[in-house]
């Protein structure tokens, strides 16, 4: 750690407004690279305080996760030894290890471990809606999805992947210098300095046969969610999404005369003896969460969701088992 205020004073020399203005520099190949915004907005101002304890706990619950995994295995080219499998009809006798086989009435093959990594493609949503949380005592739910965005990312970087950063351009350059996260930290704080116009990635920038970790609160249209799983099926790109969700938006526990305002420019809404609609919501919104999930899953991809006043390191774990099966 470069200290608290390493994000921020990233920012300290646009302030006489000698550099560039705000923007993400547009590459031939579909990239994005880091501009240097004259200013912060408030929104990413508040994303740059957290982010080195963010870090801090990224790293930290990566380090757990990583202490009660096992290694996960798969054959192919290597050369890093895993198991001995017996000899199937057929087997060319060149793959057969005579040494071991001697000590056995069975023919056995000696299996090394595939050792080519994978791209790992990073989404974060940080559109306004993230950025909301119903109590001060738990987090936003753009910071629920930062944390576990980072610590994924080191769980999965100590594996060897290779780890890539989406905006809604399509690849971000990172900036160079620190460590993977502080990077990773840095261009997603440039990104929620930016308008957010999409809450989901642009399928066409997606390499295939890659990994997609998708981490939003899902209030997108439901056709253009359903759209892009698709268009990640035919590009072989499996999506692991994971569904950030406060407690609030699955229980609505209000009573009373409530006054919802939107956070993306939706018109309020004003419902009176709000409590009475308890029942219709949970059965909606849970409808909506299984309609998700045996959408992402009819087409070969993953769902979870975390609820942000849950610890992180269940939610991380399972996501990490269901990373680490192939494609």
């Amino acid at each position: 750690m470069r200290g608290p205020s390493f994000l921020t004073a990233a920012f300290r020399r646009n302030k006489a407004g000698t550099t560039q203005a705000p923007h993400f520099a547009k590459q031939a190949n579909a990239s994005v690279a880091i501009g240097q915004p004259a200013a912060l907005t408030q929104q990413a101002q508040a994303l740059a305080a957290r982010m080195p304890d963010l870090i801090v706990q990224a790293n930290r619950t990566a380090a757990t996760l990583a202490a009660g995994q096992h290694p996960q295995h798969r054959a192919g080219w290597g050369d890093t030894f895993w198991q001995y499998r017996p000899a199937q009809p057929g087997e060319p006798a060149a793959h057969i290890d005579w040494r071991q086989s001697a000590r056995s009435t069975h023919a056995y093959v000696r299996e090394t471990e595939a050792e080519s990594a994978q791209t790992i493609l990073l989404w974060c949503d940080l559109s306004a809606s993230m950025h909301w949380q119903s109590r001060t005592n738990i987090p936003s739910k753009v910071e629920s999805a930062i944390l576990l965005t980072l610590a994924m990312a080191a769980a999965l970087a100590r594996g060897g992947e290779r780890i890539r950063l989406l905006s809604s351009s399509g690849m971000v350059h990172l900036p160079s210098g620190g460590s993977l996260l502080e990077r990773l930290a840095l261009a997603l704080v440039f990104q929620a300095s930016m308008p957010q116009k999409n809450a989901l990635p642009a399928a066409a920038a997606l390499p295939r046969h890659a990994h997609l970790l998708l981490a939003s609160d899902l209030l997108c249209e439901t056709e253009a969610l359903r759209g892009l799983l698709h268009q990640c099926a035919a590009r072989s790109v499996r999506t692991h999404m994971l569904h950030i969700a406060d407690p609030a938006e699955l229980s609505l526990p209000y009573e009373g005369r409530v006054e919802f305002t939107g956070l993306e420019g939706e018109p309020p809404i004003e419902l009176p003896h709000v409590q009475t609609l308890r029942a219709d919501y949970t059965h909606l919104a849970s409808a909506r969460s299984n309609q998700i999930e045996q959408m992402a899953t009819s087409l070969g991809h993953d769902y979870l969701c975390h609820v942000t006043d849950t610890p992180a390191t269940p939610t991380l774990l399972a996501l990490y088992n269901l990373m680490g099966r192939r494609v």
